[in-house]
């Protein structure tokens, strides 16, 4: 709700960062940037941390921009995706035409136009849920909600329910109670949700016994390799 370029603080709230940033600023021992224009976030970063390397987080459409190096990560459902409104896609295809790596997930094999003679890195996603309660409620408000589900499924547990809302949901009490509900409806012990959603939860987040927050955590194949190709891109 905030305007204009601001450093993010790791303290701060969603209202003045947004929940995404936020998160980062609070994983990453970096300064994170936030801003309509991403020109002067970067200056801003520059000026303040005499910054030489900036990392665009969701910046593929943002194309006032120059970029030295373009990375999309792609799902399976993307390829079969629709653009916008229909679907989620915000480009065609084809638009991977100027992306310069494409990360997809292990063991997925896609014939795609737009993928030939592109450097294609694989990754694989996975979650951990340390002190996860018996049969809980599992819930998140994400972009991709059953990708979540069946990784935290993959875990080894057995949700006793599972309850989506909207990418970036700002949870009020009227949530917590219909959270609580659940709880109590199918004998639930508690709660599971991700680390985005903690985020947006805030002080609500107490109010919720159990809770676990599930950690998100990402492996990439060759990665000696992988920033080796970035440098050298940068590099020339």
């Amino acid at each position: 709700k905030t305007r204009g370029a601001l450093v993010v603080e790791p303290d701060g709230s969603t209202a003045e960062f947004g929940d995404e940033p936020l998160l980062i600023a609070r994983r990453l021992d970096v300064p994170v940037v936030v801003g309509e224009s991403r020109y002067e976030a970067g200056r801003l970063a520059e000026q303040e941390f005499d910054s030489r390397f900036h990392i665009l987080d969701d910046g593929f459409q943002h194309r006032s921009l120059a970029r030295d190096f373009d990375i999309v990560l792609m799902t399976a459902h993307d390829f079969e995706d629709q653009l916008l409104p229909s679907g989620r896609l915000r480009e065609s295809l084809s638009s991977l035409e100027r992306a310069d790596a494409v990360v997809l997930p292990s063991g997925l094999e896609v014939e795609n136009a737009a993928l030939r003679g592109k450097i294609l890195w694989r990754m694989k996603r996975a979650v951990a849920v340390p002190g996860a309660p018996e049969a809980p409620v599992v819930f998140c408000g994400i972009a991709r909600p059953e990708q979540f589900f069946a990784q935290v499924r993959a875990f080894g547990i057995r949700p006793a329910a599972e309850k989506e809302f909207r990418d970036h949901h700002a949870y009020s009490e009227s949530d917590i109670r219909q959270l609580c509900a659940a709880r109590e409806k199918f004998g639930a012990g508690g709660f599971i949700t991700t680390e985005k959603d903690a985020v947006n939860l805030g002080p609500l987040l107490a109010e919720l016994k159990p809770v676990a927050v599930a950690t998100l955590t990402v492996a990439v194949d060759d990665l000696a390799d992988i920033v080796d190709t970035i440098l050298n891109r940068i590099g020339k």
